[in-house]
């Protein structure tokens, strides 16, 4: 089937040429493999491809345009224990598929071995039964697209402002968008959408995997479906159902527009990625739907005896020590950069990326040098989750630049002082000490010193947990239509309800007190020094009604209410204000860490200045006891010709006296903001010399600039 003049070797997929299309799949201990096209009426042919050097097989067809629907089969040995699970009656997407048509339908004939009616089995015994009515087809498609002077936004680390969110979760019930374009790639790039980021003034979309996926068979038989979107069928097609038109081409070329309309409106798009696993879960008890039918020895990390070396958590882990795998992985990667213009990527559970043969992770792990060193992937925006379940998974502030890392103690050291301290107040139990909140206030030196303040990437809350209105009014998490008996999800939340439990519930003063609880937690992600990423719906105070693993709730738990009041106006137009100071002062924005401070000697060098609720110098005794409750910080841009700023946080459940502090130059502190505002334009005229006392209301935090 080699065809004059292709070049070898073949790219993988399938490639319209001259005439025809090209088609090329990995498939290493195969003995055989098929090209399975499909017509209209369901009927298959089947041409068998030529085999390479290398594990490749390839060959052109003629006549094959844009829009074939196509699979693939292969025949080669049924040995488990040694990882090879060839079984040709099974039809195979193919892993380099750019579009995907149809969905899973969890049926025993999907499964290469024997299982029972509940999916279970021992993993042995091979299955003969013809899977192709229960999976979806691959489709061939044309990659032209008017792209016009599309340019990428390339908005400077310095100025990101990251707004995590969900196609189908943002757009499923906004009144401005059309109903049949809610949902989708074309709702999320909506003139009302694009009108509601600008109002924030965020820079840079990250979107929740937008990669083929299915959902889990388990979810399937309690009827259920994956939300989220972490269980991938294809790492290059587009996952179909979030596309408004019903033609795979269509999906495709409609992501292509979403990505224009962002770009054009100054908007960066990040994807959220998951390499670390795939659909197929463990070899025992999952699936055979494309990667395992054809080279399952080489994509998947085995142990000795066959089984998966599972550090996902999902059944399998992707063996990037393994040529075949990593190359998967970076074309994926280039092609959503090149064809869909994409600015960058969010690596779910990242560690699992950088095991190498002992297991061990390694920042000089070949894939992780590859990404940073291809002249085409070197230059959009790299973000890692830095764990998996592996053994010391734990990697925060490891990755190498330019890399940056989700920042988890960042997200728990602010909880704990805004909620976990507060709580503590009420019970009479003692604070935390605030140590680590100075650190994650000046960009986590302690852990990216090596780096710069820009590789943290600060975040309160996130897709999986809470959500800021939720961590306010629920002690416990409350999972049940998840049907897991409430026993997923963290129970680790260090989130308090103020007395009372849910949002729906607690009077006008206990609704006051939740309402300047997000406010304070708003102020600490937007203000501190680092990257920040904003969960998209906490502008709106968005509940999941206590649901804090809303993976599989495609419905009003996950999704973004719309209906506004009052007080979520106010506390938008609070996210933007918020966001418009960080963006207006370059102090808070620095690519170096802080000069440290220091208790006595010269401070005019000082960048950043530590006092306590008195005015004077944090020492370490006001650093480690668990009585202190407020700190102040000053922001000195002078050196910058920007304005001085003083942040006052008072974490105590009590109003209290706090003396501003003098700093050199100073004259006078005006109040520019306060949490005890509802809305920005509330705030009221303050201005205090320095060495004057102010009352601080309880858990309150305040931006003060300096006048000289």
């Amino acid at each position: 089937m080699q065809r004059p003049g292709v070049d070898f070797p073949p790219a993988f997929g399938a490639h319209l040429r001259d005439g025809g299309c090209e088609f090329s799949v990995y498939a290493g201990q195969a003995e055989k493999v098929w090209l399975c096209l499909f017509d209209d009426t369901g009927g298959e042919r089947r041409i068998p491809l030529d085999p390479y050097v290398g594990g490749v097989w390839a060959g052109f067809v003629e006549g094959v345009r844009a829009g074939q629907r196509y699979g693939l089969r292969a025949t080669g040995p049924w040995d488990p224990w040694a990882g090879q699970r060839y079984n040709s009656q099974k039809l195979l997407a193919d892993p380099y598929a750019r579009a995907l048509e149809g969905e899973v339908h969890w049926q025993p004939e999907v499964f290469g071995h024997q299982v029972g009616s509940y999916f279970d089995g021992d993993g042995y015994q091979r299955d003969e039964r013809d899977s192709a009515p229960y999976v979806p087809r691959s489709v061939v498609v044309d990659d032209r697209f008017d792209w016009g002077d599309d340019r990428r936004p390339q908005v400077p680390w310095d100025e990101t402002v990251i707004y995590e969110t969900h196609v189908r979760g943002l757009t499923m019930t906004h009144p401005g968008i059309p109903e049949e374009l809610r949902g989708t790639y074309a709702g999320v790039a909506h003139p009302s959408v694009i009108a509601h980021l600008r109002r924030l003034g965020v820079t840079t979309i990250e979107l929740l995997p937008v990669h083929a996926f299915t959902s889990e068979p388990h979810l399937v038989q309690v009827g259920l479906e994956n939300y989220w979107g972490y269980n991938t069928l294809g790492f290059f097609a587009p996952h179909a159902p979030y596309a408004s038109s019903h033609d795979p081409q269509g999906a495709v070329d409609e992501f292509k527009g979403m990505v224009k309309l962002l770009h054009a409106a100054g908007f960066e798009v990040v994807l959220d990625v998951v390499y670390n696993h795939t659909c197929e879960q463990g070899a025992s008890s999952g699936a055979t739907l494309s990667w395992r039918g054809l080279a399952g020895h080489d994509y998947y990390r085995l142990d000795e005896r066959g089984h998966d070396v599972d550090v996902t958590g999902c059944g399998n882990t992707l063996d990037m020590r393994h040529p075949t795998a990593v190359r998967m992985v970076l074309d994926s990667l280039r092609y959503w950069v090149s064809e869909m213009h994409v600015d960058g990527f969010r690596f779910d559970l990242a560690v699992a990326l950088g095991r190498g043969q002992d297991d061990g992770f390694s920042p000089d792990h070949p894939f992780l040098v590859g990404l940073r060193t291809d002249p085409v992937l070197s230059g959009v925006k790299l973000i890692a989750e830095p764990w998996d379940l592996g053994s010391h998974g734990w990697r925060t502030g490891q990755f190498p630049p330019p890399f940056g890392d989700w920042n988890d103690r960042f997200r728990d050291t602010v909880r704990n002082f805004w909620l976990g301290d507060l709580a503590a107040d009420h019970a009479g139990h003692p604070r935390h000490a605030l140590a680590d909140l100075g650190a994650r206030i000046a960009g986590s030196p302690d852990l990216f010193g090596h780096r710069s303040p820009q590789a943290a990437i600060n975040y309160v809350t996130a897709h999986d947990g809470f959500t800021m209105a939720d961590l306010t009014a629920y002690n416990h998490k409350h999972n049940g239509a998840n049907a897991e008996g409430n026993r997923d999800g963290t129970d680790n939340n260090r989130s308090w309800n103020f007395g009372v439990e849910g949002w729906e519930f607690g009077d006008q003063p206990v609704q006051r007190l939740r309402r300047r609880a997000i406010r304070n937690l708003l102020a600490t992600l937007l203000l501190s020094s680092g990257t920040p990423m904003l969960l998209g719906g906490d502008e709106l105070a968005r509940s999941q009604r206590g649901n804090n693993n809303a993976y599989c709730q495609n419905n009003e738990i996950a999704w973004y209410n719309w209906d506004l009041d009052y007080t979520q106006d106010d506390l938008i137009d609070t996210t933007g204000f918020l966001i418009a100071l960080r963006q207006a002062h370059p102090v808070l924005r620095r690519r170096r860490f802080f000069t440290p401070d220091v208790p006595s000697g010269d401070l005019s060098e000082v960048s950043l200045r530590w006092c306590n609720a008195d005015g004077q110098f944090m020492d370490s005794w006001h650093w480690q006891s668990p009585e202190t409750s407020t700190v102040q910080a000053i922001f000195d841009g002078s050196p910058a010709g920007d304005t001085t700023l003083l942040f006052v946080l008072h974490g105590s459940s009590q109003d209290s006296a706090v003396t501003v502090p003098a700093h050199d130059g100073v004259t006078t502190w005006e109040l520019l903001w306060s949490s005890m505002a509802e809305h920005p334009s509330w705030v009221p005229d303050l201005s205090l010399a320095p060495g004057d006392a102010w009352k601080a209301a309880a858990a309150s935090f305040a931006v003060f600039a300096g006048v000289r």
